[in-house]
């Protein structure tokens, strides 16, 4: 009899191995399993060039922000179609173009083609095995297009959501289930820069963000669809007093668990609130991200929550950390300290392993704070120059920075800083964070999916 139970209890912990391995191998939303930037993968690569360590590569028609989705041996991505050729502008001599048009790059940018959609990709070889239209109205928004969010899916099914509004769910096959239209149901959108908000799957729960101010005084919402079916479960309205463009976010909503409850966590427009996840409805707000009430303060970077703390970045700065728990308003109550440095993130979401706290800014400077009381640990500290969109990711020890130009800075998670290695791919326009299965890197640029291992 104990040699069964014996054997029963090692077959119920090696089933539990293989199921954590599972989820390590899968990136199933933005910001990979845990929502947040990190995984627990091993033997990641550290050098590789675009031939070096590319277990493949596969094309795709245009640029996007979206990050690639894994589920098993699946990879989504969306991306708007090819570019439709255009007449030649006519060339004006060198001395009456002005200097700034010839600095910026985003200036020159092209949107993509006008149609937006899903890519479903064999992660063994990069073959795409399907794809999918989800709309024919993509647009340039400054620096993003209308393919900037990034899918999501419970290896069952994937959901994906346009910056037209359009939101679809596939199976893995690409079989439609659902389509439904935002704009249509809930009023258009109105943000300065287009919509870029990802979807977070949840419990059957499909929830997305609409927070939005600038060109628009329809009030911002969260809305929460029926992940099998589409039907609105509930929707919510959420106020804010931010003036002109500071009622705009392109951040995502995260999940807080707290008491054996759960609840969504939204930044933007001037606050953080957390919401019932079964209601939508207000538990709490802290405000504090735009004390000087400036007109100008929308929002991108996403909050993480870590350890009983969550860590909301606003317009540089200030950052926020604050306590979980608590009703109504807990701007002073739930403090637990605030960052205003010079190196504060204006884009890129942080990351945080509940010991040190990583932020990266949009001039790619890398500061480390102790995490529980924002102590400076080192930094602002240098990468590779260039601008950073792209989110970093935490994995194996080590902190993975991407820029614009797609040249990726790892630097070791320690008390000090240490920058290991310096890769750089196609040296094209990159805004997509990385993502990671197993031992694999995978890195969107504006002309190739990259799947790299050591």
């Amino acid at each position: 009899m104990k040699k069964h139970v014996i054997t029963y209890a090692l077959l119920l912990a090696l089933l539990s191995i293989s199921s954590f391995l599972q989820a390590e191998n899968n990136w199933p939303h933005w910001r990979g399993p845990h929502h947040n930037g990190i995984i627990d993968a091993k033997n990641l690569p550290m050098s590789w060039s675009a031939t070096e360590n590319i277990v493949w590569k596969t094309s795709l028609p245009s640029w996007s922000a979206a990050t690639p989705i894994i589920w098993g041996d699946r990879v989504f991505i969306n991306s708007p179609s090819k570019s439709e050729p255009k007449p030649e502008p006519e060339q004006k001599p060198a001395e009456e173009q002005s200097q700034t048009q010839r600095r910026r790059r985003r200036s020159t940018l092209d949107p993509g083609g006008p149609k937006l959609l899903l890519f479903c990709l064999s992660k063994k070889d990069g073959k795409i095995l399907w794809k999918r239209e989800l709309d024919d109205k993509n647009q340039l928004h400054r620096k993003q297009n209308d393919a900037t969010p990034s899918p999501v899916t419970d290896g069952k099914h994937v959901w994906v959501v346009t910056g037209t509004g359009k939101v679809a769910a596939f199976d893995m096959d690409g079989k439609p289930v659902w389509k439904k239209d935002l704009q249509k149901d809930y009023g258009p959108f109105g943000h300065n820069w287009g919509y870029g908000s990802s979807p977070l799957l949840h419990d059957g729960n499909l929830i997305i963000e609409v927070l939005h101010g600038m060109k628009t005084d329809d009030p911002s919402y969260l809305v929460s669809l029926d992940a099998a079916t589409g039907k609105e479960l509930w929707h919510q309205e959420r106020p804010t007093d931010a003036q002109r463009e500071s009622p705009d976010a392109y951040t995502t909503p995260v999940l807080l668990e707290h008491d054996g409850h759960t609840q969504i966590v939204i930044s933007g427009g001037d606050y953080v609130t957390g919401h019932d996840f079964e209601t939508g409805k207000e538990i709490w707000r802290a405000g504090g991200l735009n004390p000087l009430k400036r007109p100008n303060y929308r929002v991108v970077p996403t909050p993480i929550i870590v350890d009983g703390i969550i860590y909301a970045p606003t317009r540089k700065k200030p950052l926020l950390a604050l306590n979980v728990g608590g009703t109504g308003d807990i701007t002073e109550s739930h403090l637990v300290w605030k960052y205003e440095g010079s190196a504060a993130p204006d884009v890129p979401s942080p990351v945080s392993d509940g010991k040190y706290f990583y932020m990266v800014d949009d001039r790619g400077l890398v500061t480390c704070l102790d995490a529980k009381t924002g102590t400076l640990i080192w930094g602002p500290e240098t990468t590779t120059e260039g601008i950073v969109s792209a989110s970093p990711i935490l994995a194996d020890g080590k902190l993975y920075i991407i820029n614009e130009n797609a040249v990726t800075s790892i630097i070791s998670v320690e008390p000090e800083f240490k920058l290991l290695a310096t890769n750089e791919l196609d040296g094209s326009y990159t805004l997509a964070s990385p993502a990671v299965s197993g031992s694999q890197l995978f890195i969107r640029t504006s002309s190739h999916l990259y799947c790299i291992e050591q």
